[in-house]
């Protein structure tokens, strides 16, 4: 008798896009109050750590001891609990703007570390992990029910109202990344934000009361003026700026003629298979560019290309 999975590779596509390798158990229901004075009192306990936007890490290694996190200054009522590893808990904490850092410590893009490829993969997704929780806990001090200041509960992954009783719960946005086809050609867009030369997928918030399907048409209609039939799930990524999921998909393009939204769009075209290979390899002829191989764009481009 088939199993209903037949036919599913070992390894899902989406555990090759950048910041997909995080291993950390997060445990995170039933943590105790006390769970990030716990895990800080642990001697094996690491903290990933931001100054504002950017990563601290010393070479490729971005975890700091309590010890050392201490000296930087961080405020340990802020930190958050990640969750544990076979190594110890893993937490994540904010050092101030005016902290001093050593000559072997230094801020980084996560961005630029992940194209870099220095740090592994295992602390790329839990750097994903931790960029969101700060970036929501930093982003969401009072309560949106009453106005009231709001507190962290449950080890980070909560902030409560004392005044209203309101349980708040850090978000993910979703949002449909997709690869329209039509026969052996496929469209992609440059937005005014790329890099010059580089062209990518076309993407979009999926909006309330919508399906990822419902969402994949309405973005490439809107951006491009194509319309999309049938609707194929590829992958999906963590992408930490701030919080959302890539939703990798491929769209059967039932139309050809590009009508371009220009306040989203430089430009948009069609590109054949081998133009396609030919920008992944850094090859193409007109200097086009694919997006950075972290990027579940090019992720797309590639599996469709290659076939």
């Amino acid at each position: 008798m088939a199993d209903w999975f037949d036919g599913l590779p070992q390894r899902e596509a989406s555990a090759r896009t950048g910041f997909a390798g995080n291993r950390i158990e997060r445990r995170s229901e039933g943590r105790a109050p006390d769970a990030v004075e716990r895990a800080l009192a642990d001697p094996a306990a690491r903290l990933y750590l931001f100054r504002g936007e950017h990563s601290l890490v010393r070479g490729s290694d971005p975890l700091f001891a309590a010890g050392e996190a201490d000296q930087l200054g961080i405020d340990g009522d802020d930190a958050v609990l990640l969750g544990w590893t076979p190594g110890g808990p893993r937490l994540a904490a904010i050092v101030g703007e005016d902290a001093v850092l050593d000559g072997a410590v230094a801020e980084a893009d996560l961005r630029a570390l992940a194209v870099a490829g220095e740090v592994d993969a295992e602390h790329l997704g839990a750097l994903a992990q931790a960029r969101s929780l700060i970036y929501w806990h930093r982003r969401h001090r009072f309560c949106a029910n009453c106005g009231a200041a709001t507190r962290i509960a449950n080890g980070g992954t909560r902030r409560d109202c004392p005044r209203c009783g309101a349980e708040h719960f850090p978000r993910t946005d979703p949002v449909v990344i997709m690869l329209a086809v039509n026969g052996e050609d496929c469209l992609l867009g440059r937005s005014p934000r790329f890099r010059p030369g580089m062209y990518s997928c076309l993407a979009g918030f999926v909006e309330p009361g919508e399906t990822i399907e419902e969402a994949v048409r309405r973005e490439t209609l809107e951006e491009a003026g194509i319309a999309i039939g049938r609707v194929r799930y590829h992958a999906s990524q963590p992408w930490p700026f701030p919080a959302s999921l890539m939703i990798g998909c491929y769209g059967e393009a039932v139309t050809r003629a590009i009508h371009r939204d220009a306040a989203e769009l430089d430009d948009c075209r069609w590109f054949t298979r081998v133009e396609t290979l030919a920008m992944l390899a850094g090859e193409h002829g007109e200097g086009i560019m694919a997006p950075p191989e972290i990027a579940i764009a090019s992720h797309l481009m590639r599996a469709w290309a290659a076939g």
